[in-house]
């Protein structure tokens, strides 16, 4: 009987992605954008936050969003109409993340003349993480009715990320959510990674997560 041989792919797939990626972090360094992958699992209230958040920052900053999702254009069109600002969306044909290529796509869509881009990655915690999307930093935002323990469950996601950020803070009463076992369990994963527990709705400690995007873009 004839050996059967097996090739791992997965290893030149992500090569192949983490040297576009590269390439498209080196390019958009050069012409001065920061793109900022933002990571979550589904219903984390990942558009409203970033809609809030945009509005803060757009007397600094010429903003455009990313939407990426297995269908639809309901976040994209949400995220334009709320802020004003470009937004394209992203539909992946049934996969559940974005590599560096869909993404240099939609940058490309999108247009020039912009200092900072978001991009809303695909809602779950598990196939963002694993790709590169040539973004300068990561976030990752967990909801208090999701638990704390997601750090303990999804650690790829929280140990490439360099913000937590803790959503729907004005949910604490109503679920048993422990702030501080949330940072230890984060803090588990990466030391450097800060947590910052936010209420987008109420506009509770916005102002830090705001400060915080403005000391992070004066030095990417």
């Amino acid at each position: 009987m004839q050996k059967v041989k097996t090739i791992l792919l997965s290893k030149s797939v992500f090569e192949d992605n983490d040297r576009a990626a590269d390439g498209l972090r080196a390019r958009l360094r050069a012409g001065g954008v920061t793109l900022v992958n933002v990571m979550s699992s589904p219903g984390s209230g990942k558009t409203t936050l970033l809609t809030a958040l945009i509005r803060r920052l757009a007397p600094r900053f010429r903003i455009g969003v990313l939407e990426a999702d297995i269908d639809s254009d309901v976040d994209a069109v949400t995220v334009a109409r709320e802020t004003g600002c470009r937004s394209v969306q992203l539909h992946t044909g049934g996969m559940c993340h974005l590599d560096a290529g869909m993404t240099a796509q939609g940058l490309d869509e999108l247009g020039g003349g912009l200092d900072l881009v978001f991009l809303e990655n695909v809602g779950n915690l598990v196939c963002p993480a694993e790709y590169d999307t040539g973004a300068a930093l990561n976030v990752v935002i967990l909801s208090v009715p999701e638990g704390a323990d997601k750090p303990l469950k999804y650690p790829l996601a929280f140990e490439k990320s360099d913000l937590v950020i803790v959503s729907k803070l004005d949910a604490l009463p109503y679920f048993d959510f422990d702030l501080e076992l949330c940072r230890e369990y984060v803090g588990a994963r990466s030391g450097r990674v800060e947590v910052i527990p936010v209420s987008a709705k109420t506009g509770e400690n916005m102002e830090a997560l705001e400060n915080w995007f403005i000391h992070k873009l004066t030095r990417v």
